[in-house]
């Protein structure tokens, strides 16, 4: 039986394959509907063809950009403002215009923390997704973008106290923050080692962070196989509520 449909928004090129790669994956093997949307970096640059690939891996159809820029790389949308410097409603605007084109049952999206490392990006996609899957159900608000459509829930992609393990240690070494909640504000915890190497393999298509040092998804790939294994294969959710729960309910 297919899992919900399902729609990720995320900031940054590859931040679908390290936070949700594997949920994207299993998705899509149940027969499920999966889309990206990036809230960062332009059409036409290398990373959005980066992109175009990790998606494809993960079986989610093309990617959806909005394009504004990255808040530390002004390249990353030559000539268009910085995702934080967005009109907020012009941004809730665009991803509503995306939750009620592909209707989906279920919105991932960063925690309230921008993930581990806190990046702005992250921590700006996380509130104006939220607002946006509000506002998608309601009739009168941004109804230049569609018919009305709520999703049953947003799933935000976090991380455990006790499920930070052996990427803590690897991140704080280069100078990143370790921002972990609670183990209670954690609803899910999906194993993905059946689809780790569709996640792995959409990690990798970022080749650009691939080769940086200090990036995930470059000190992951110097790590010994069974190492990255144990790091990848769980992806952590909190589930907020935003209709019934007599709705379609993931297996996880």
């Amino acid at each position: 039986m297919a899992l919900p449909d399902l729609l990720a928004v995320f900031a940054h090129p590859d931040d679908e394959a390290l936070v949700a790669g594997g949920v994207l994956a299993r998705h899509v093997a149940s027969g499920a509907r999966t889309g990206v949307v990036t809230t960062t970096w332009a059409a036409g640059t290398p990373r959005a063809g980066e992109l175009a690939d990790a998606v494809r891996i993960l079986g989610a159809g093309v990617p959806r950009l909005l394009g504004h820029a990255d808040a530390r790389i002004p390249e990353s949308a030559p000539g268009r403002a910085r995702l934080l410097d967005v009109p907020l409603d012009e941004a809730v605007g665009q991803i509503v215009r995306h939750i009620r084109e592909f209707r989906p049952e279920i919105v991932v999206t960063h925690d309230g923390y921008g993930q581990l490392t806190g990046h702005p990006d992250h921590v700006h996609t996380h509130r104006v997704t939220l607002l946006a899957a509000h506002a998608a159900g309601l009739r009168h608000v941004y109804a230049e973008t569609g018919e009305p459509w709520q999703p049953a829930a947003v799933w935000l992609a976090t991380h455990p106290e006790s499920g930070v393990g052996e990427l803590g240690p690897l991140l704080t070494r280069v100078g990143k923050k370790l921002l972990s909640v609670p183990d209670a504000h954690v609803d899910a915890a999906v194993d993905v080692a059946p689809w780790l190497d569709a996640k792995w393999a959409a990690v990798l298509a970022h080749r650009s962070e691939a080769a940086r040092e200090r990036s995930l998804p470059g000190i992951l790939s110097r790590l010994p196989a069974d190492v990255r294994r144990r790091i990848l294969s769980t992806e952590y959710f909190t589930r907020l509520d935003l209709r019934p729960r007599r709705a379609v309910t993931p297996a996880w």
